[in-house]
């Protein structure tokens, strides 16, 4: 699959490739464009050219969300420290993806929508114990894992549950699909540099990349976003358009800086201090 996204790992933040993917406003557009493109797909449409357009349209919601905010404030440069609190958020959103989508499933099943409740009860599968390799690689840092996790919850990862709940609490959870997607498509703008990155920062012999791994470039989230998209590929057209919607939300939260201050290494410190494994 072609990766219409580049990372920039000084900020670590994704920067859409602007030679890729020409943007406009999202959601003007597509409130008065929807129509013609319920035309484009109710005709005879290859497969292919079905998958390729579905990218396209989720791929060019990611975009105009990150134009959409495009803020100058860039996070603290990468520290170990600054590590575990990146993989206490990885864990909060892990931890909250397997029930959140088992009862997506639930509420697409009983509205008989079953190509969505068979795609939430098989990503509620996939993502089911990723939450505790989190843990391990918090442990592998030197410090009480469970305890991390509970006195730590990131902000912006705790938006980003908040919203994920919402979505499956909907009157309509297709919302969820276009979180989903969202959050394994920026992952996988994470590759073997990034992850080398990451590593170099760490104390040697320390396995602290495991659930990175998983939610990147060489895990299993590339094949996801294949299937994800084949399946929206089949959806209806208002489907189609309020899941791209939705991955334009998700997106805006992902891309935004924090209302406040971004937390300093020693007020993260500060917390970590007491926990450490003895």
């Amino acid at each position: 699959m072609r990766n219409d996204f580049l990372i920039n790992t000084d900020s670590a933040c994704f920067v859409p490739d602007e030679t890729a993917i020409k943007t406009a406003n999202y959601a003007s557009k597509h409130r008065s464009s929807s129509a013609k493109s319920g035309d484009r797909f109710a005709s005879n449409m290859s497969h292919a050219e079905k998958i390729a357009q579905t990218q396209k349209l989720l791929d060019r919601a990611i975009v105009d969300a990150w134009y959409t905010v495009k803020s100058d404030r860039r996070p603290p440069k990468l520290t170990r420290t600054r590590w575990v609190w990146r993989l206490t958020g990885l864990y909060h959103l892990c931890h909250s993806t397997t029930p959140l989508m088992e009862e997506a499933a639930q509420g697409f099943a009983s509205a008989n929508r079953k190509s969505l409740a068979q795609w939430a009860t098989e990503k509620a599968r996939e993502e089911a114990g990723h939450d505790q390799l989190a843990l391990l690689d918090i442990q592998s840092m030197g410090y009480k894992a469970e305890a991390v996790v509970e006195a730590l919850v990131p902000p912006a990862a705790k938006a980003l549950m908040d919203h994920f709940t919402r979505s499956v609490r909907d009157s309509d959870p297709i919302g969820c699909v276009g979180y989903s997607y969202t959050g394994e498509r920026l992952a996988i703008c994470r590759g073997v540099e990034y992850i080398q990155m990451v590593e170099a920062l760490l104390p040697p012999d320390t396995n602290a990349t495991r659930c990175l791994r998983v939610h990147s470039a060489v895990g299993s989230d590339v094949k996801h976003v294949e299937e994800t998209i084949e399946m929206i590929a089949e959806l209806s057209d208002d489907e189609r358009v309020r899941v791209a919607r939705a991955c334009y939300k998700a997106a805006l939260l992902r891309f935004s800086p924090p209302k406040e201050h971004y937390i300093s290494d020693e007020e993260i410190q500060n917390v970590l201090k007491p926990l450490v494994l003895a």
